[in-house]
């Protein structure tokens, strides 16, 4: 939350001028391409035996010391390396913990228990965002600067980060895994082009992880630059950051609702509904959104289907994929996510530099949910 949130408001207060969306997108962007290049191979190495909990381990340490150390800069272009840093570990190690789904429950329970972990991430993580909001919007009472504030944030979020990484490291196995090779350089790369051929010939899995390509962009877009177009739309920061914070606790029980509707009527279904939810969030947030008070109401609508796109894509690609390969198979789902990330994210910043208007960057991603929409309804169910 905090990286949506009060970070890119942070990070406005050590810019000197220009839109804060245009470098916050062009960071994202160069976070995410870096990221989609490295999953691939890192998968592959994680699914041999033993070594998934050893690559999720070092990303999240890592991840955890590049948070605590953004108090650090002082000034804008070290604070986005050290950003990027963080943001490429963060969303590392998810691919890896992604990957533990078909490691921690049979395939029967995946959108439910995908669900579940989405729901209880979003109010877990409710609760030093909480806290940190409260040092940076209120410490001054308590003699805490707003610059102090944020400092102890980050060291909260990295704290929080690693104390809750130990359930998964501590209980959860890797059961699927692949056998070790003497010459483990060029299996890797052999296993990556079979990976490729075996994507290419299931048309089933290609047309699903195309489609999923084009929603999830526009779905991380509105996630990551939400707060940021708000600033830019001179919405109070104090009412950002409380919309988005009702969007975490909407996102509890709607996440919990999706999984439970897609074992009664589908999870292609259900994923279509959410697809065709973010096509309307989208529109409005380009021609409507003006006020505190409809970004409030787009926070809620953004949490009534974002978890449940975000868990139900998850599970419904490992239904489709080998487990023995299933962190090989994740880092290309990651890439299209990633790159997804990549397009999404420039297509607003370019936009918005060339014409000044926010407005217009927002409504560029709102066709790349008809095309995952399109994509979706051509899949075939078997």
């Amino acid at each position: 939350m905090l990286s949506t949130t009060l970070i890119p408001i942070y990070f406005k207060s050590l810019a000197d001028g220009g839109s804060v969306v245009v470098a916050w997108g062009y960071a994202e962007t160069v976070a995410s391409l870096i990221l989609a290049l490295l999953m691939p191979i890192l998968g592959s190495l994680a699914d041999l035996q033993g070594n998934k909990k050893k690559f999720l381990l070092g990303f999240i340490g890592t991840g955890a010391v590049a948070c605590a150390a953004l108090g650090l800069p002082k000034t804008a272009l070290p604070f986005l390396i050290v950003y990027v840093i963080s943001a490429i570990m963060l969303n590392g190690s998810m691919v890896f913990y992604d990957a533990f789904l078909v490691d921690a429950t049979t395939e029967d329970r995946y959108d439910e228990v995908s669900s579940q972990g989405y729901a209880w991430g979003y109010i877990g993580s409710c609760i030093p965002f909480i806290a940190c909001m409260a040092l940076v919007l209120f410490g001054e009472k308590i003699g805490i600067s707003q610059g102090v504030g944020m400092k102890l944030a980050f060291l909260i979020t990295a704290a929080w980060w690693v104390a809750f990484s130990i359930p998964i490291l501590k209980n959860v196995h890797q059961t699927h895994y692949k056998e070790r090779t003497p010459n483990l350089f060029r299996s890797t790369f052999v296993g990556l082009w079979n990976t490729i051929k075996n994507i290419a010939k299931d048309k089933r899995l290609l047309i699903f992880i195309l489609a999923f390509f084009f929603y999830i962009d526009g779905v991380h877009t509105v996630i990551k630059m939400a707060t940021s177009y708000g600033t830019d739309l001179g919405i109070d920061s104090t009412q950002l950051v409380l919309a988005l914070l009702v969007t975490q606790f909407v996102a509890f029980p709607s996440a919990i609702i999706y999984g439970r509707l897609a074992g009664k009527f589908g999870t292609r279904k259900m994923l279509l509904i959410a697809v065709a939810a973010y096509f309307c969030i989208a529109l409005f947030a380009a021609f409507f959104l003006k006020t505190a008070a409809e970004f409030w109401i787009l926070a809620v609508c953004v949490g009534m289907f974002q978890g449940g796109i975000q868990a139900l894509s998850r599970s419904e690609y490992g239904k489709l994929i080998p487990k023995e390969n299933a962190n090989e198979y994740y880092g290309f789902f990651d890439i299209f996510g990633k790159y997804a990330a990549v397009m999404g994210t420039f297509l607003v910043a370019f936009f918005t530099q060339i014409t000044g208007n926010a407005s217009i960057g927002v409504l560029s991603i709102a066709i790349l949910f008809i095309i995952g929409f399109i994509l979706l309804l051509r899949m075939p169910k078997e």
